[in-house]
């Protein structure tokens, strides 16, 4: 790709900002105009980009696009995964469907339902927890309201196990194998629902990006 700034989408050039001769110079305003486009692609003509939201918008996209003095300043490191948290319908699922695609040239995560997890360990056991802890890049979607896994009898804690060996798989590996999750439940929930290990490893593996915690439900 010649251009990784300029995206092409319907037959429409989106240019996502200028390139310097060194570097991509990119300009948020320009990227909320193409984000608007691939959304009404993607979601539907419904789809809109919300003022409140822009804040939580220009640092996944600071993120995104590794503007490290960006990411420095608010305090996110670009070798870390995403944790998006916020509450029920605030657009956390749509943003992470949605902000992959500022990136065409980087290489992308396969959005999966933690229930999906759940329902593939309950038919295949622990070889479940295997694929997942591969090197492929992944979002988990809805992390912390999934049931409890069960396979011949026995009770696990699928998503805990799932992230123990994502953070391993993030230690061992020198280009750094990143892991998103989206979520509902706060620090507090979370540990609460993993434990204090799988928690302390959430911190090292994520950058908590969180909505206010009285963002409107945009599914009504």
């Amino acid at each position: 790709m010649d251009n990784p700034f300029k995206i092409t989408e319907g037959g429409v050039e989106y240019s996502l900002g200028k390139f310097n001769g060194k570097s991509v110079l990119y300009d948020f305003d320009k990227i909320l105009i193409y984000l608007d486009a691939k959304g009404k692609l993607l979601f539907g003509e419904k789809f809109k980009i919300y003022d409140e939201d822009k804040d939580i918008l220009l640092k996944l996209c600071n993120y995104f696009i590794c503007d490290k003095e960006n990411c420095k300043k608010n305090g996110i490191d670009p070798d870390k995964g995403i944790l998006l948290s916020g509450p029920v319908g605030c657009g956390k699922t749509t943003l992470m469907k949605l902000l992959r695609h500022i990136v065409p040239v980087q290489r992308s995560y396969e959005m999966i339902p933690c229930r999906n997890v759940i329902f593939s360990f309950n038919h295949l056991g622990f070889k479940t927890i295997e694929d997942y802890g591969n090197t492929k890049f992944f979002c988990f979607d809805d992390l912390g309201i999934e049931p409890p896994g069960r396979f011949y009898g026995k009770d696990l804690n699928v998503m805990g196990e799932v992230l123990l060996s994502r953070y391993e798989l993030y230690l061992q590996s020198k280009h750094r194998i990143k892991t998103h999750a989206t979520t509902n439940l706060n620090a507090e929930e979370l540990e609460e629902r993993y434990g204090n290990r799988v928690r302390s490893r959430m911190r090292e593996l994520f950058n908590l990006i969180a909505f206010d915690e009285g963002a409107g439900d945009k599914r009504k």
